[in-house]
């Protein structure tokens, strides 16, 4: 089997620690990982590796890089990473909505990734998330709006997101007080209804990205999505409840029938038995677990639909270097 040279833009962040243990767990046919970072991270040894300096040199040579590192590292970066033959799989914002680069979930628009010239992005982990879980309904009837509401864990703002909720709850369990650094308020025992700034009509940029990047990925130019984005005191894995209306109605039972099929899903819907989708069972894994799913009673062609993935495996790490596999 031919093995590759493959590099790691951002190896020292969350995201990029998640890359390198599923890189090994799929066996993915590694000639060589070579780390970049920052300069100050470089010479730090991970798992035998030794970081090297992000540079235009030090990707000379690699057949494909998974960027793992924020929009101006990836813009900064992408011309020296296309200039030294490689392909840049990037898990940024920075080229989603770009036309030249295809956005892609494997699971759903694998095709797309032929068309890359240099760069294939990543989407959204909220949007991956929920493109997993309703694309087998797509496939049976074009969805045409979605109101979507997500429940995203302290870790989607990164490494210091759990740090600062485990030290609220410290801080409060001893009465004592804690002024918040990563969020914009307290987010123990609390819920924040804002991710991102405002960008559209009271929308902040979060919200926009299921619409903006779902119509992309499942290839509904016209799809209308109403989100509201909510950061909630849970360690990992993000739930997202969908009302969505298809241009046919599809049946409960229907609905469960190729959700249960899927690739990418797993159904856990049993009301009665009080088994669904929660992030305690998703976390650490590769799969969008599926349920509760029910008629919309405001909607004859509507559907509810809840469901939980990991967004720092499938989210981020998983879903790129699921795009490398189709690569090679």
């Amino acid at each position: 089997m031919k093995k590759y040279n493959v590099g790691i833009l951002g190896a020292t962040g969350a995201v990029g620690q998640e890359m390198m243990k599923i890189l090994a767990e799929r066996n993915f046919p590694i000639e060589e990982l070579r780390l970049l970072a920052s300069k100050n991270s470089a010479g730090r040894v991970i798992e035998g590796h030794t970081v090297v300096e992000a540079c235009a040199e030090n990707f000379k040579g690699l057949d494909i890089v998974l960027g793992a590192a924020e929009n101006d590292i990836a813009e900064r970066f992408a011309g020296d990473i296309k200039a030294a033959g490689a392909v840049f799989v990037d898990n940024s914002s920075a080229f989603r909505l770009d036309p030249d680069v295809p956005l892609v979930v494997p699971e759903i628009n694998p095709e797309d990734v032929k068309k890359h010239k240099g760069i294939i992005a990543n989407p959204n982990c909220t949007t991956i998330i929920s493109c997993t879980a309703v694309n087998a309904l797509n496939s049976i009837s074009p969805i045409e709006s979605m109101v979507v509401s997500s429940y995203q864990a302290v870790s989607g703002a990164g490494a210091n997101g759990p740090k600062e909720l485990f030290a609220e709850v410290e801080a409060l369990s001893k009465g004592e007080s804690y002024e918040p650094r990563v969020f914009q308020h307290q987010i123990a025992y609390n819920v924040i209804p804002q991710i991102g700034g405002e960008q559209f009509a009271g929308y902040t940029s979060e919200e926009m990205k299921l619409q903006n990047e779902g119509r992309k990925i499942m290839h509904l130019p016209e799809l209308k999505v109403s989100c509201t984005c909510v950061r909630v005191p849970v360690v990992r894995s993000h739930s997202v409840s969908i009302c969505l209306k298809t241009k046919e109605k599809i049946s409960v039972a229907k609905a469960k029938e190729v959700i249960a099929a899927a690739s990418g899903c797993k159904l856990v819907d049993d009301l009665a038995n009080q088994s669904y989708p929660m992030p305690l069972d998703t976390s650490n894994q590769d799969l969008v677990f599926v349920g509760r799913i029910r008629d919309d009673l405001t909607d004859e062609r509507g559907l509810n639909v809840w469901c939980c993935g990991d967004q720092v495996r499938k989210g981020a790490a998983l879903n790129a270097i699921q795009i490398a596999e189709l690569l090679i």
